[in-house]
């Protein structure tokens, strides 16, 4: 365990007052200080969190007096906890789908690795929308692609354990995804940053009285477009080294590139199909496509308000 280990829990709300009361209770028996970040809710929600805020010497309270959206209430919440002196926060959902009682087992394995990025790794029931289920894949092979790794199992778990100095220090150097966005690229931009992740699974469900902000057009939208970004982004400012196996054939149903990135050998990533395909072509264009037997190449704030 590093000499210093400080955790605290990070709640982002937007209009979740009805739920809030009942997640407090399940973190109780951690005895952890709370930050929640009040994003802009609505005047029930408020005087809720007012309450509860009151009866809870250990919850610290936040107000954004506008909805800025998910990714700015966290790094609103991460600034507040280093302020306070708390190095790892737990970045909880306000909506209760996440299996709170998994806490410690993430929280010993951040004091394990101080320096990475703690998730859970969602075990879905029947209560998860399918529309959402196969989205989720289409960002995992996204992800798997922009870190030329299968390291991050999936990035789109807001339970997490966040190593907040390095998390911080990414946030004043790039623009994060403010929404629901923010999740993914705040994982895939630390890897690339030397802060990779690990994973413990967990159950996730979606409760029947749940509020969902998920608006499935915009961030849909929103989500691609980081996509977008990322992948171009990474292609022509990041390191990498493409290998191409000598006898596969670009563009053949059975041929295959490896992409090799910055993780171990195991880690590293079959891209078949048309993202192959379009991977190295792109590389292939750029000169930066490498014959396995000929060595290799490289690819050359916000207004808070404490309550």
């Amino acid at each position: 365990m590093p000499l210093t280990f400080a955790p605290c829990v990070v709640i982002p709300c937007y209009n979740h007052g009805a739920m809030m009361s009942r997640v407090l209770a399940r973190l109780a028996p951690l005895d952890l200080p709370c930050i929640i970040v009040d994003d802009g809710s609505d005047d029930a929600t408020r005087q809720v969190l007012e309450t509860l805020a009151a009866h809870h010497p250990t919850l610290t309270l936040i107000r954004l007096t506008q909805n800025a959206g998910k990714g700015t209430a966290v790094i609103c919440g991460l600034q507040a906890a280093h302020n306070a002196g708390f190095t790892h926060a737990v970045q909880v959902d306000a909506d209760g789908q996440h299996a709170i009682e998994d806490i410690p087992e993430l929280l010993a394995l951040s004091s394990r690795y101080p320096g990475a990025l703690i998730s859970g790794q969602p075990l879905y029931d029947d209560s998860i929308p399918r529309a959402r289920l196969y989205g989720r894949w289409v960002t995992h092979i996204w992800v798997w692609i922009e870190t030329l790794s299968l390291q991050l199992k999936d990035s789109m778990c807001g339970f997490r354990v966040y190593p907040i100095a390095p998390t911080l220090s990414l946030a004043s150097r790039v623009s994060l995804g403010k929404r629901m966005d923010f999740d993914t690229e705040v994982m895939v931009r630390l890897y690339w940053q030397g802060n990779t992740s690990y994973f413990v699974p967990t159950r996730v469900t979606y409760p029947q009285d749940g509020l969902s902000h998920f608006d499935a057009l915009k961030d849909n939208l929103r989500i691609s477009l980081m996509h977008t970004r990322l992948f171009f982004w990474h292609v022509a400012t990041h390191p990498h080294t493409i290998e191409a196996s000598p006898d596969a054939a670009l563009g053949e149903t059975a041929g295959s590139q490896r992409i090799m990135g910055n993780a171990p050998d195991a880690d590293r990533l079959a891209v078949t199909g048309a993202s192959g395909f379009f991977a190295v072509a792109l590389a292939r264009h750029r000169g930066l496509l490498v014959d396995s037997q000929h060595g290799a190449s490289c690819f050359t704030k916000l207004g808070c308000t404490r309550t």
